[in-house]
């Protein structure tokens, strides 16, 4: 019996299709032009379905083995910042390449060591945002999300919010979102809607977190800091001035860890670093050499226990450490 053909383009854009694609190449072995065949098909379709399945984390390669220049650099980190665990990726690509890379490391780990009961707070940035593309935890009784910060008004950007119900609904567990923007105009503003609007709840989960996921991002004159997209021009002018050098959680810090000196802070509607201290377990995910001091501003800061990074701000944060 001749195979139907498939013409019309709705149809090549089914995830069912490209998982049929996918099994066959990758679980049976069969060849692009095979696939095209038994689907009925051309074969750059199937290539096209491949390439999205890739891209759409429908198909996932793990490579088990770590190249031992980074099991070297992990061992190292782990001795010279008293870390429990570094996962250190192999080299070191663009902004985007990076986040990627480390996103993809730090959610096998999530999918790894979050267990029923658990409260996990999170915060926001490129890095956590591609953990959801590895982020295939069992699911789990009684865990709760905890959003760190609150949300952007702007859809069209990485949004705090999304990240934490995105993650709880992997999970299967119970998210509580910071229901307000991430920056007011008053510290007046701030004060009264975590006392009148019903963020009490969730500042109170915060203080007693079994895990807290932060990144952070360098904070200089052409940093890849997020903040840098909503902050007004004079206040990054005045904060650099400051001496920030790190963005973390939207809490600005200097060479040391320490809080800078400026009015924002009074604005930024998000849970204190000294809370986020507070964790048993704190995870630290960000890469890339331009990060290295901004990444140890943040252990100086919070303390961590386990940091996800790749090998080019492995290296420098080493430097730092001699």
């Amino acid at each position: 019996m001749a195979k139907l053909q498939r013409h019309a383009p709705v149809l090549l854009e089914t995830r069912s299709l490209r998982a049929r694609a996918a099994w066959l190449y990758y679980n049976r072995g069969m060849t692009q032009k095979d696939i095209a065949e038994h689907l009925g098909v051309s074969r750059s379709t199937v290539i096209r379905m491949l390439d999205e399945a890739r891209k759409r984390a429908e198909v996932q390669i793990i490579i088990n083995q770590t190249p031992g220049e980074c099991t070297e650099l992990e061992l190292m980190l782990e001795e010279r910042y008293g870390l429990d665990e570094a996962i250190v990726v192999p080299g070191e690509g663009d902004a985007l390449q990076t986040a990627r890379d480390v996103g993809a490391a730090l959610g096998r780990f999530l999918s790894d060591v979050i267990t029923d009961g658990a409260v996990v707070g999170v915060g926001w940035g490129r890095t956590l945002n591609a953990s959801l593309q590895t982020f295939c935890p069992a699911r789990r009784e009684g865990v709760q999300v905890v959003s760190l910060l609150g949300g952007l008004v702007d859809t069209t950007v990485i949004n705090p919010v999304e990240y934490s119900w995105r993650m709880a609904s992997l999970l299967g567990g119970d998210c509580l979102l910071f229901l307000a923007p991430l920056l007011v105009d008053s510290a007046d503003t701030k004060r009264r809607l975590i006392e009148h609007c019903g963020l009490g709840q969730l500042m109170d989960l915060a203080n007693n977190l079994d895990i807290a996921v932060v990144s952070c991002g360098d904070f200089v004159l052409s940093g890849t800091s997020l903040s840098h997209n909503f902050i007004a021009d004079a206040d990054q002018k005045s904060l650099l001035k400051a001496g920030a050098i790190c963005d973390t959680m939207c809490h600005f810090l200097d060479a040391e860890g320490r809080t800078v000196d400026h009015p924002i802070h009074d604005r930024v509607m998000s849970v204190g670093l000294d809370t986020v201290a507070r964790a048993k377990h704190i995870v630290l995910a960000s890469g890339g050499a331009h990060r290295a001091r901004a990444i140890r501003a943040t252990m100086l800061r919070t303390g961590c226990h386990t940091l996800v990074t790749d090998e080019g701000a492995a290296r420098v944060l080493l430097e730092l450490a001699g």
